[in-house]
Formats: C-alpha cells, sequence, structure tokens
C-alpha cells in the first residue's frame, strides 16, 4: 500500500474521531498518530489533510448538501461524511493531485472502512459535485 493511501487513511481515522469530540485538530492528530504507531513517512500528507478539511468544513458540507438533495448531511454516515469532505477538499484545493485519483482513493476507502454500497454512494456524490456544482461555483467565483 502506498504512503499516500496510508496518509488518507490516518486523516479518515482523525476526522472520524473529531466527528466524537472537541478536541483541536493538532490535538487529535497527535493521539492518533500515537495511538495507531503512524510511520513518520505518511504524517505530513495526513495532517494537511486533516488541517485543510478542517479549515474548510463549511464549504465542504455547503457542497455535500447541494449534491445529497434527498439527504441531510446528518444522514450520511459519518464515515462516508469523513471520507467525502476529504476527497472535496482534495478536489478543490490539491491541484498535484489528479480528480480521478482522488475519487477512486474515496471510493476504494469507502469500501474499506463501510461497505461496497459506500463506494458506490461515494462516487455518486463526488462525481456529481466535480461534474456540476465545482464548475458551476467556479464559474460564479465561489470557491
Amino acid at each position: 500500500m502506498g504512503r499516500r493511501r496510508r496518509s488518507r487513511e490516518l486523516a479518515i481515522k482523525v476526522l472520524f474521531h473529531l466527528e466524537f469530540t472537541r478536541d483541536d485538530p493538532a490535538s487529535a492528530f497527535d493521539l492518533i498518530s500515537t495511538n495507531f504507531g503512524a510511520a513518520q513517512e505518511i504524517k505530513a500528507f495526513s495532517k494537511e489533510l486533516v488541517e485543510g478539511v478542517y479549515a474548510h468544513i463549511g464549504e465542504l458540507d455547503a457542497l455535500l448538501s447541494k449534491a445529497s438533495q434527498h439527504w441531510r448531511l446528518e444522514r450520511i454516515a459519518k464515515v462516508d461524511r469523513t471520507i467525502l469532505r476529504m476527497a472535496l477538499y482534495e478536489l478543490l484545493y490539491r491541484d498535484d493531485i489528479p480528480p480521478k485519483v482522488t475519487i477512486n482513493e474515496a471510493v476504494d476507502l469507502g469500501k474499506k472502512f463501510c461497505s461496497e454500497e459506500s463506494g458506490a454512494f461515494i462516487n455518486g456524490i463526488l462525481d456529481k459535485i466535480y461534474h456540476t456544482l465545482i464548475p458551476q461555483a467556479r464559474s460564479l467565483d465561489i470557491t
């Protein structure tokens, strides 16, 4: 398994932890990375993902709400929501990562941490956001 995949998995664990606590993201990152014995080489990218998601969570959740018209954000499973937020952060703010890579990674992570159905759900939401909502927002200069 590659470094970036392991970094994303660590970031998901930290972001999921933050769903249940009021911890500061840096403290949560230190706690989770220590408890899971995260290798040093994956920490930098993972921490960047956690901090990026946390810094833009309002914007990410607004896009998720628009894309999941028949699902309130609170009804989306916490792990799925965590994966979706992280993937959206990559799509919006990481020009060095091809969008197809981000979407494929999110789908695979959904399958690993949830179920096959989660992979399909994540794919559908991210595809809609990437092909419809992000271009609309950029044309209006919202993102």
